[in-house]
C-alpha cells in the first residue's frame, strides 16, 4: 500500500482524483493549496504526489520548487494541468516532476501513471527534469509533449544533446527552448548552419582565427565557440560537416578549449553544444562520412522531432496559431472545416515550415476573413496536391509527348474550365482566382472555346 499526496484546489476534482487509488488500495491525503502540501510533504513521507498546476496562492511550480527546496528525497510528482502548453509540461519537468498530464484524467491514465511512479519509487531512480518551450513548438500531440517533456528533461543538465528529424520540423527551435529554460539562459545563444558555409570559411567560422591566418584575415576573429562561451552553440546540419571539422569539434567537446586557425594557443569555452541534423548519422557512420567517436560524444541526450504526418493533432493548433502570428495586433483569419479537413489530409513533406509558409501566403493574399478550401487549392500550391510519387504520374500521358508551348495551353485551358467551375461562372471571381486581369481572361476564354 502506497502513501499518496493529492493537491488540488477543485473539491470535486479532488475527491473523484482520490477515488482510484483509494479503490487499488493505496491510502491518500487531500489538501486543497500549495502551502498546505509543502507542510503534509514535511512531515510525511510520501510515495508519490498528484499536484495541480494551477491554484491560487503557490501555484503548483511554486510547490514543487518548495518541496524540492525542503525535501531530502523528492518523491515522483505527477503534475495536472487543465491548461496544457509547452512551457507548463517543460518546465514542470525541469523542476522535477515525474510526469505532466492534462485534465480531464481518466481512471486508466491515473493507474497508468501510478504504477509507473511506484515502480521508480521503489527502485530508488530520480525523478525526471525538464525545461521549455518554444514559440513553434505548439501541438497537444501525444509526440509533442514527448518532445516537451524531452526538452525538460535535458535543460536541467549541460551535456550536448543531439536534435534529429527531417527539415522543417523545427530542430532550432528545440535548441532555443533547451537555451531559454536552461541556467544559460541569460547567455547567448549562437546558431551556426554547417551546411550553409563554405567547407574552407567553417573551421575559421566555429573557432575564429588571428590577424595573418589566411589570405585576407586582416583582423581576429573570435569565432562562434568563444561567442557563445557561458551559453549554448547549436551545430545546425552537423551531419554535413566535414571529416577534419568534425575532428576539431570533438576536441573542443572533450577538452573544453579551442585553438583559433593561425594559433598555437587555445583558448579555454564554456560551451553547451546542440547539434541537430535530419541525417541518418549513424548510416554516416558506416559510409565513413561521420565521425564514430563524435557521434558518441554527442549522442548522450537525444530529442526527435517528429514529422508533421505523425501529429495530426497538432496541424489545426499550429495553423492557427501561424495566423494569429501573422495578423500581429490585428484580427487573424480563420480556417473554415472544409479547408481545416484539407490541411489534415496533405501529408506535410515540408513539415512545420511548409504549414507556416501556407499560412503566411493565405494571410497575405485571402481578402475574406474566413479561409475556405478553394483558397488553399488556388494559394497553397501542393496543399491541394498528392506530392508522393513523380511529378509526372499525375499528367496524362500525351503531354509528355508534345512540345512546351502546346502544353502549357492544355495547362492553362484546365485551370481556367476548374476555376469557372468552381465560380459557377463568375469571370471576375475566376480572374481573381487565377491572379490575372479579367481582360485577359476574356481573351483565353475565346482562345479555349470557354466562353
Amino acid at each position: 500500500m502506497a502513501h499518496l499526496l493529492i493537491v488540488d484546489d477543485d473539491d470535486a476534482f479532488r475527491d473523484t482524483l482520490a477515488e482510484t487509488p483509494q479503490g487499488l488500495g493505496h491510502e491518500t491525503v487531500t489538501v486543497a493549496n500549495g502551502a498546505e502540501a509543502v507542510r503534509a510533504a514535511s512531515r510525511e513521507r510520501f510515495d508519490a504526489v498528484f499536484l495541480d498546476h494551477r491554484m491560487p496562492g503557490m501555484d503548483g511550480l511554486q510547490t514543487l520548487e518548495a518541496m524540492q527546496a525542503r525535501l531530502a528525497r523528492l518523491p515522483p510528482v505527477i503534475v495536472l494541468t487543465a491548461f496544457s502548453r509547452a512551457g507548463n509540461t517543460i518546465d514542470a519537468m525541469r523542476l522535477g516532476a515525474f510526469d505532466h498530464l492534462t485534465k480531464p484524467i481518466s481512471r486508466e491514465a491515473v493507474r497508468e501513471v501510478l504504477a509507473r511512479a511506484l515502480q521508480q519509487q521503489a527502485a530508488g531512480s530520480p525523478s525526471g527534469a525538464a525545461h521549455d518551450d518554444g514559440s513553434d513548438l505548439i501541438g497537444p500531440s501525444h509526440a509533442m509533449r514527448e518532445v516537451h517533456k524531452r526538452i525538460g528533461l535535458a535543460a536541467a543538465h549541460a551535456m550536448p544533446v543531439l536534435v534529429l528529424g527531417e527539415t522543417g520540423t523545427g530542430k532550432e527551435m528545440v535548441a532555443r527552448a533547451l537555451h531559454r529554460h536552461s541556467a544559460r539562459a541569460g547567455q547567448p545563444f549562437v546558431a551556426v548552419n554547417c551546411s550553409a558555409i563554405p567547407r574552407e570559411l567553417l573551421e575559421s567560422e566555429l573557432f575564429g582565427h588571428v590577424r595573418g591566418a589566411f589570405t585576407g584575415a586582416t583582423g581576429e576573429r573570435p569565432g562562434c565557440f568563444r561567442a557563445a562561451d557561458g551559453g549554448v552553440l547549436l551545430l545546425d546540419e552537423i551531419g554535413d560537416m566535414a571529416l577534419d571539422v568534425q575532428a576539431k569539434i570533438l576536441r573542443a567537446l572533450q577538452e573544453g578549449e579551442v585553438t583559433p586557425l593561425g594559433s598555437h594557443r587555445t583558448v579555454k569555452v564554456d560551451v553547451r553544444v546542440v547539434a541537430a541534423t535530419h541525417r541518418d548519422l549513424a548510416a554516416a557512420v558506416r559510409e565513413g562520412r561521420f565521425r564514430e567517436d563524435l557521434l558518441y560524444r554527442l549522442d548522450v541526450l537525444s530529442i526527435r522531432m517528429p514529422p508533421l504526418r505523425e501529429r495530426l493533432a497538432d496541424i489545426i493548433p499550429l495553423a492557427e496559431h501561424f495566423l494569429r502570428r501573422a495578423a500581429g495586433s490585428g484580427s487573424p483569419k480563420a480556417l473554415s472545416a472544409d479547408a481545416a479537413q484539407r490541411l489534415l489530409s496533405h501529408p506535410w513533406p515540408g513539415n512545420v515550415r511548409e504549414l507556416r509558409n501556407v499560412m503566411e501566403r493565405c494571410h497575405a493574399l485571402v481578402r475574406h476573413r474566413v479561409i475556405g478550401e478553394a483558397d488553399l487549392a488556388e494559394l497553397a500550391i501542393g496543399v491541394n496536391a498528392a506530392p508522393r510519387g513523380k511529378a509526372t504520374d499525375a499528367l496524362p500521358a500525351d503531354w509528355l509527348e508534345g512540345d512546351l508551348p502546346a502544353a502549357v495551353e492544355k495547362l492553362e485551358r484546365v485551370l481556367i474550365a476548374h476555376a469557372l467551375a468552381q465560380t459557377h461562372g463568375n469571370r471576375a471571381e475566376t480572374a481573381r482566382r487565377l491572379g490575372i486581369h479579367r481582360q485577359l481572361l476574356y481573351r483565353k476564354l475565346a482562345q479555349y472555346g470557354l466562353d
